[in-house]
């Protein structure tokens, strides 16, 4: 597993795996495959992206033919590619299952062509739907509610038929919700510190009950990366154990670490199918090493401390949510350009 492909590279949580992996002395290349989407942006690999072992690729998870050529060049797939925003997939759910599916059969069959060593899946905990007491197991029935949620299931279940069927190495990962430096500003943690930080007002969903389990995206990187180098094919890996908090503790702690008072929240009618709780048993993961380590107040004042320190990286997603590259200059232009393969 020496060279390994890495689908949505350039996102929040892909690009932090990709700094991890340029650290581990076993992987020899890194090549990053992402179609730069609003949610994916050069700058989240900062200079990693001028790597020797570094090799980036633009372009989508459905271009059969560009993932098949990259493909044939590596010996093992981490898969980040996705659509993951809840909201959005209730307003239009065609391009999450598009992506999520279809790119991810895609990817599949590009590993099973080339003989890939080991395939991680990167899902969520979401895909087992609201638990009002308890902890999901990786067996449980899934039961997701919203399109997104819809669209990793259906991608988790395609994942694994790949490797009961054609024997594709197959590991999937499922997660809590992540946080951390450089996330997009429309997920609740950094849209709620970057409104808070220009002196605007946050809204809160229903009564803010809703529990979610919030995972330094670090330590979910941790688990991916022991999932790649010990999971075992066929098995599904829960990633959470971080702390559960209601969406209105959340805020207080986020008011407080923004130097804002409880007059900056306001109450708003809840979402559509807005999960009340979700919470994952991870047993299994901890028998293979997975050990998550950040408490949750120094990685949001982390967190908190990145924003206010780097209004350029999310000002202009903010003025253009939907701005589909990069738009700030990462280095000079002396960079080796081998390293940047465009589709």
């Amino acid at each position: 597993m020496n060279r390994v492909l890495v689908t949505g590279g350039a996102g929040f949580i892909g690009s932090h795996f990709v700094k991890r992996l340029l650290q581990t002395d076993e992987v020899t290349d890194v090549t990053v495959l992402d179609a730069l989407t609003y949610a994916g942006h050069l700058e989240n690999l900062g200079t990693a992206f001028f790597s020797p072992k570094l090799t980036f690729a633009e372009g989508n998870i459905l271009d059969a033919q560009l993932v098949n050529d990259l493909m044939s060049r590596s010996t093992a797939v981490v898969h980040f590619a996705a659509e993951s925003h809840v909201d959005r997939s209730l307003m239009d759910a065609s391009g999450f299952l598009a992506t999520n599916v279809l790119g991810t059969q895609t990817v599949l069959d590009a590993a099973m062509r080339h003989g890939i060593e080991k395939f991680v899946h990167v899902s969520t905990d979401e895909v087992y739907g609201p638990l009002l007491t308890g902890c999901a197991r990786e067996e449980d029935q899934l039961r997701p509610t919203v399109p997104y949620a819809a669209s990793k299931a259906a991608s988790d279940m395609v994942a694994l038929s790949y490797h009961c069927t054609y024997g594709v190495p197959v590991c999937v990962t499922r997660s809590s919700n992540n946080y951390g430096p450089g996330q997009h500003p429309e997920k609740i943690i950094p849209l709620f510190v970057t409104r808070l930080l220009q002196g605007d007002k946050v809204t809160l969903h229903g009564d803010g009950g809703h529990v979610r389990n919030w995972l330094h995206v670090e330590d979910n990187c941790q688990g991916i990366e022991r999932v790649l180098l010990d999971g075992e094919p066929g098995e599904v890996y829960n990633l959470g154990d971080g702390t559960d908090l209601t969406n209105r503790e959340l805020t207080d702690i986020l008011l407080g670490l923004c130097g804002a008072g409880p007059e900056a929240v306001t109450y708003i009618e809840d979402r559509t199918a807005n999960d009340r709780r979700y919470a994952m048993d991870c047993t299994k993961a901890r028998e293979i090493g997975y050990q998550p380590t950040r408490p949750l107040v120094d990685g949001l004042a982390e967190t908190v401390a990145w924003y206010r320190d780097n209004p350029h990286r999310w000002a202009p997603l903010l003025r253009n949510p939907h701005a589909s590259r990069s738009t700030i200059a990462l280095a000079p232009a002396t960079a080796p350009e081998r390293r940047k393969s465009h589709a």
